[in-house]
């Protein structure tokens, strides 16, 4: 059998026919954001397995950028779309096990409220704070992302990467610059998985994580289209509290707002597109840097190309 000859931007790339019905062309990236906003991937893959997506990384050829993405939470894709290759890891890379009395492995593609479910079901802890990040677990390893005062890295014993040909490596913490939101390490790999250490807590119980949700819910726009929170605080302070005191709330460009309830999620209220989404996120920092002299940095990714 002949290789698909695939067109990607204006360089076309060949991949094996084992792939051919299982990627998508111009795949449009607000499916698969929680903004629901954005252009589209030349590519879209979701692989069956880790050793699906090697397979399928080796027949990229290097020159071809490759981006990966989860529940999308974290993720603003610009109107122009992304060139290249799309690897999504929701609904694969799934697997989640207890493998001593402390010690979990999950892969990248299982979502993190699972995570603090399965633990309270384990009785493990303290894991309910992975119920408030709205992602991932390969998301929540890139950022190191937190809730309710958890960190991702802090129950990290190593991790379980891809690279960009296919191979496997296991790496530990103290081979990455990790800190607040802020993941480094080696380029060109991906986290696939990664094994996760807790405490024992037989009488732990879902009413912990289920308190917290509520709280979520009373303080934050769940429901809406959104990001979860788009700045990270600043040292000693937060980031809502500086756009609200600088009179941001229900500031409006396009169709996304700053939300009334938590002045650091925009909202999408159904037809915004990216552009308006990234000039209201310029808008904010520089109104806030006016007010505070304070420079507010973006905790979502920004990615693609302008329309």
């Amino acid at each position: 059998m002949n290789a698909q000859h695939v067109p990607v931007g204006r360089a076309p790339i060949h991949l094996a026919p084992e792939f051919s019905a299982r990627v998508l062309h111009d795949a449009s990236m607000a499916k698969h954001t929680s903004w629901h906003a954005g252009g589209t991937a030349d590519i879209f893959f979701t692989p069956r397995d880790i050793m699906d997506l090697a397979s399928f990384l080796r027949q990229l050829p290097a020159e071809v950028p490759v981006m990966w993405v989860g529940l999308g939470s974290n993720l603003l894709v610009r109107d122009g779309g992304i060139r290249g290759a799309v690897v999504s890891t929701h609904g694969a890379l799934g697997a989640l096990e207890r493998h001593s009395a402390t010690r979990i492995r999950a892969e990248a593609g299982v979502p993190c409220a699972r995570i603090a479910k399965q633990c309270v079901k384990w009785g493990l802890g303290p894991a309910e704070f992975f119920a408030g990040i709205p992602g991932t677990l390969g998301g929540a390893l890139a950022m190191n992302a937190g809730a309710w005062g958890g960190e991702t890295w802090r129950h990290v014993m190593e991790v379980e990467v891809l690279d960009r040909r296919g191979v496997r490596h296991t790496r530990t913490p103290a081979e990455y610059e990790i800190g607040y939101r802020h993941v480094k390490g080696p380029e060109a790999e991906w986290f696939i998985g990664a094994r996760l250490e807790f405490e024992r807590r037989p009488g732990v119980s879902g009413n912990a994580i289920r308190e917290l949700l509520e709280k979520r819910r009373e303080t934050q726009p769940i429901g809406e289209w959104s990001c979860g929170s788009v700045f990270t605080n600043p040292p000693g302070d937060h980031a809502a509290r500086l756009i609200e005191s600088a009179g941001l709330k229900g500031f409006r460009i396009g169709d996304a707002s700053v939300s009334e309830k938590h002045a650091n999620f925009i909202i999408n209220h159904g037809a915004a597109r990216a552009a308006d989404i990234e000039a209201l996120i310029l808008h904010i920092q520089q109104a806030v840097a006016a007010a505070h002299k304070v420079r507010l940095h973006t905790e979502v990714r920004i990615v693609g190309e302008p329309a």
